[in-house]
Parts: C-alpha cells; sequence; structure tokens
C-alpha cells in the first residue's frame, strides 16, 4: 500500500463510492478510510492486525501504514466537508501524526483489557480528531495559496506595461521562488499565458472604448506590454480570432 510518509490520504471505502466520488457523484460512500504512514508498535505480526467493530476498524500493516475505517454516518463531519481532504496526500503536522501513532499504539497494547463499545468510540473520536485537524489546516493551506495567487495576479496587472514581465520578476517581487509561482497558477495556464490573457483584455477593453478611439494600434500595443505592434497583432488575432482593428470596428 503506497501511502507517502507524513502525508494522511482519506478516500471512500469500496471502487464503486471511490468511482461515484470521483466522477461527482451525489451519492454518499457508506465508509471513509484514513490512511497514514507512522512507526508501528513492535510485536506486529508479519502479516498485520485488525480491530473490528460493526462502525469502524483499525488495521495496522507490518510496513507502516495504520488504516482506520469509520461509518461515513457516525462522523460529524459531512462527506461534502471532507471533498477538500479526498483522493490526494494531505500534509499531517507531526504533532499530529504523534498523537495518531501514540493512540494506535496503546489500543493494540490495551484491546484485550478494553470494552469494545467504548474503544469503537475512542476510534471513531479519533477519526474525527485527524480529519477535522487535516482538514483545518488543508483550509488553511488552500485559502493561503489564494491569497498568494491574488497578489501575483495583482502584480501582473499593475506591470502589464513592462514587456519583461514574467515569472522571475512575480516571484522576485513576491519574495517566494519560482517553483511556487508555478505552484500558484497549476490549474492549466502557466504564468505566461496568464500574463498574455491580462494584456489580451487589457488591450480589448482599450480597443472597446470609444474615448480611446483615436490612439493608434501601435500605442495600444505598448500600452498593453508588448513588445511592437506586430506582435500584438499576431498575438491578439491568436487569442481572440480577429486583428485589433477588425475587433475595434466591430
Amino acid at each position: 500500500m503506497d501511502v507517502a510518509g507524513g502525508f494522511l490520504t482519506v478516500r471512500a471505502s469500496g471502487a464503486a463510492a471511490a468511482k461515484a466520488a470521483l466522477n461527482g457523484g451525489a451519492s454518499v460512500p457508506e465508509h471513509i478510510q484514513l490512511l497514514l504512514r507512522c512507526t508501528v508498535p513492535k510485536g506486529v505480526p508479519v502479516t498485520g492486525t485488525a480491530l473490528r467493530f460493526p462502525d469502524c476498524s483499525l488495521h495496522v500493516l507490518p510496513v507502516g501504514v495504520v488504516m482506520l475505517t469509520v461509518a461515513e454516518a457516525r462522523l460529524s463531519v459531512g462527506f461534502g466537508e471532507l471533498k477538500p481532504l479526498m483522493f490526494q496526500p494531505v500534509p499531517v503536522d507531526g504533532a499530529l501524526r504523534s498523537v495518531f501513532s501514540g493512540a494506535v499504539a496503546h489500543v493494540l497494547a490495551a484491546a484485550h483489557v478494553l470494552d469494545p463499545h467504548g474503544l469503537a468510540h475512542h476510534l471513531l473520536g479519533l477519526a474525527e480528531l485527524v480529519l477535522r485537524s487535516a482538514l483545518r489546516a488543508e483550509l488553511d493551506r488552500v485559502d493561503a495559496l489564494a491569497a498568494r495567487r491574488r497578489e501575483a495576479l495583482e502584480y501582473m496587472r499593475e506591470h502589464l506595461t513592462d514587456p519583461d514581465l514574467g515569472a522571475d520578476r512575480i516571484a522576485e517581487a513576491l519574495f517566494i521562488s519560482r517553483r511556487r509561482l508555478y505552484q500558484l497558477f497549476d490549474d492549466g495556464q502557466g504564468v505566461s499565458e496568464r500574463i498574455r490573457g491580462l494584456r489580451i483584455d487589457r488591450a480589448k477593453a482599450l480597443l472597446a472604448d470609444p474615448a480611446k478611439a483615436a490612439r493608434g494600434i501601435g500605442e495600444i500595443a505598448k500600452d498593453c506590454g508588448f513588445v511592437s505592434a506586430a506582435h500584438f497583432s499576431r498575438t491578439f488575432r491568436q487569442v481572440v480570432g480577429r486583428t485589433p482593428s477588425e475587433f475595434r470596428g466591430r
């Protein structure tokens, strides 16, 4: 079972449920699985060990992977709320990993003297703790990415007239690496494409403004950061489907 160290994987239990969730289906899976790589207590058989209860189960594999399965209906966090965590490696803080691995070790060591009903409640609570903590951290991370993305876009808009505007300039202004900048725009449209799109949008606005009718195509090209009128016309036609003059005429 391939689970990266330091990451939590949350998935719907069962192939059919996983497929439905991935395809955006409205059906809610019966069970949610949490997979986390952590320190496995000594004495775990080479085949692993498992504790099973009506609403949850705990599987510990000797390779260091713990799988906690819980009934979705028993969670206070709904499946819709868990969507940001589903089917992707989610970074987990070291302190939370320690709490989780310690709880698993204690459960395995004392399972033979613990009340099964109470132990099942304990595992459900452990799942709640991990899911809520990981969800909060992931949402905070996404919010931080969105804020940095907005900063990058704002810088692009403010410096569109600069023909040398590019990834290096933006990354330096935001005090982040090029790699981090590209991570902000990993939605299929990279940094260069985003700059080009913003320039074309500005050009369309200028060309459609009657107050700018006296301005030549070359002036508008310069205002939008294109190196020449020819480059501007070629790019504009490629994106819009008409030349700047044709667009202005319509």
